[in-house]
């Protein structure tokens, strides 16, 4: 590895340093920002309880009829798992307002005066994101288990390898993609609008909570195009379903792509845009 190279690592550690250390550093945002998914999931899950409204009928019971429509037999379970998601949404929607601080607060001017490239400084802002997305759907899950997460059938502990390798693709795409938009803002008013713009209709347009196949034609097609879609439905092929490899491959590749695209463009955007 020659000096350029331990140079750019250098600085993408400590700038990805920096931000985590904003983050675990503030115990009461710490604390927030880490059981916030946990305390949805346990009103939320335990609250709608699907399966109670389902009435049993004749050799069928509400297990059954929630087997079949939702893939598994506990609506907890299924919502469980797209609590993973709305981790995703919420931790890297911040990257972008993270931003328009360091310009405010006089830290963007000095960091673009050292010879770390603009393109490390945007990465360091999705690495952190991405490394903070991790760890709170670890603890979504080590307390869905304690909640009573039912595993799928084939369910095999490596499965939890999967869960961070889409997660990491999905928190790197959508990092980029809030950066990408509020990368020229300098008020932190433009980046709180895209955020209520875009996470809940994101989130709720996706089959984290509800399977898609019940929206309306219209709402289904957007759904096909939501990148949450593909990383939830990977995460419960790998936790709760019976595990169809060809799907996990497709959810894989066009999260992947969406990935790869957007922190292309956040590069693009970062050279052309981020400014003292």
């Amino acid at each position: 590895m020659n000096g350029n190279s331990k140079s750019k690592l250098h600085g993408l550690w400590a700038l990805t340093n920096r931000e985590l250390k904003k983050w675990y550093k503030a115990p009461v945002v710490f604390f927030l920002t880490t059981f916030q998914p946990v305390i949805w999931m346990g009103l939320l899950g335990k609250s709608m309880n699907i399966g109670a409204l389902i009435p049993d009928i004749p050799g069928m019971d509400s297990g059954t009829i929630l087997q079949q429509t939702i893939g598994t037999s506990d609506y907890f379970s299924f919502m469980a798992v797209g609590m993973i998601a709305f981790t995703a949404i919420f931790t890297t929607m911040f990257s972008g307002m993270s931003v328009v601080w360091d310009r405010r607060l006089g830290f963007l001017n000095k960091a673009l005066s050292t010879p770390v490239s603009r393109s490390v400084i945007i990465l360091s802002k999705v690495l952190s994101a991405t490394l903070r997305s991790i760890f709170q759907a670890s603890i979504i899950i080590v307390v869905a288990i304690a909640f009573g997460l039912k595993f799928g059938a084939n369910f095999n502990p490596l499965n939890i390898l999967g869960v961070f390798a889409i997660m990491f693709l999905v928190c790197v795409g959508l990092s980029s993609l809030f950066i990408s938009i509020t990368i020229r803002s300098t008020r932190i008013e433009t980046p709180m609008a895209v955020m209520n713009l875009i996470n809940l209709p994101m989130m709720f347009a996706s089959n984290a909570f509800f399977p898609i196949n019940f929206m309306p034609d219209w709402l289904q097609t957007i759904a096909k195009f939501n990148p949450l879609t593909y990383t939830t439905d990977a995460v419960r092929q790998l936790l709760i379903f019976s595990t169809d490899y060809a799907q996990l491959a497709l959810d894989f590749a066009y999260v992947g792509i969406f990935a790869v695209i957007v922190a292309t463009i956040g590069i693009v955007l970062s050279w052309r845009f981020l400014s003292k």
